[in-house]
């Protein structure tokens, strides 16, 4: 057998393989999309999430939305965001996001926190 036989054979070999693999993966079984709760998010998205909704807070100062918000991540708010906080200086984030971080927390523990039960 040729060295252009032999190419010949490898690339057909690649495309009915690929092939295959595509029609199994899009037909046979394909993926199936499961709704799942952001509780279920890693430690590393959750802290992206506090943070996002302390840049947002620290723009509006709706303590409120940044609740209902952070109620996503699960019911004990203050633990979530300080467990976002914890994560965020072990693996470096900028001093503006921690601080941004901070103050939600400082947020949730003032005195209209009680008022509202820490609870959205």
């Amino acid at each position: 057998m040729n060295t252009r036989t032999r190419w010949l054979l490898f690339g057909l070999s690649v495309a009915v393989g690929l092939a295959l693999g595509l029609y199994y993966g899009w037909v046979i079984r394909p993926v199936q999309r499961v709704d799942t709760s952001p509780t279920s998010l890693r430690q590393d998205y959750k802290t992206d999430f506090v943070l996002m909704v302390a840049e947002a807070y620290a723009g509006t100062h709706d303590l409120a939305l940044a609740r209902r918000y952070l109620a996503l991540l699960g019911p004990d708010l203050e633990a979530t965001v300080q467990q976002a906080i914890t994560y965020a200086v072990q693996v470096g984030y900028s001093p503006q996001d921690l601080n941004r971080m901070r103050m939600l927390l400082q947020a949730l523990q003032g005195p209209d926190a009680s008022a509202t039960g820490g609870a959205p």
